[in-house]
Formats: C-alpha cells, sequence, structure tokens
C-alpha cells in the first residue's frame, strides 16, 4: 500500500515561493523600503531560506522514493 509522502507538495510550494521572494529581492529598488527592514533585503534572505528548504524537502523525498520502490518483474 503506497502512501502520501507530504514532502512532495511541501517541497514543490516552498521551493515555488522561494523562487519568488529570491527574485522580488533582487529586483527590488534600492531606494523602495519594500522588502527592507534596519537595511538587510528581507526578501532576498528569505527567498533563499525557503529555496533551499524546498529543494532538500524534494530531494529527501526522491530518496525516500527511490529506497522503498519495488522492483518492476519479479513480484
Amino acid at each position: 500500500m503506497a502512501y502520501f509522502d507530504l514532502r512532495l507538495p511541501l517541497g514543490w510550494l516552498f521551493t515555488t515561493i522561494g523562487a519568488l521572494l529570491l527574485a522580488a529581492g533582487v529586483y527590488v529598488s534600492p531606494i523602495s523600503s519594500d522588502g527592507h527592514s534596519v537595511g538587510m533585503n528581507i526578501n532576498l534572505i528569505w527567498g533563499v531560506a525557503l529555496l533551499a528548504f524546498g529543494i532538500i524537502c524534494l530531494g529527501t523525498a526522491r530518496n525516500y522514493s527511490r529506497k522503498h520502490s519495488k522492483p518492476n518483474g519479479n513480484s
């Protein structure tokens, strides 16, 4: 019986949101105060963090599915 691995959709969710925040952090104007707090680009920092977490989730889901998949043919 196969079960639903929650790491896969969460990995895609965090990767997508992280990529969007990363893009918003890269393309923000240094003059505007959107996404800046105490001189740091918050969108850029959290974009990298969420992107890294999403990639880790996707990688662990892929490794788990490779380890626990049954070989086809000899059942």
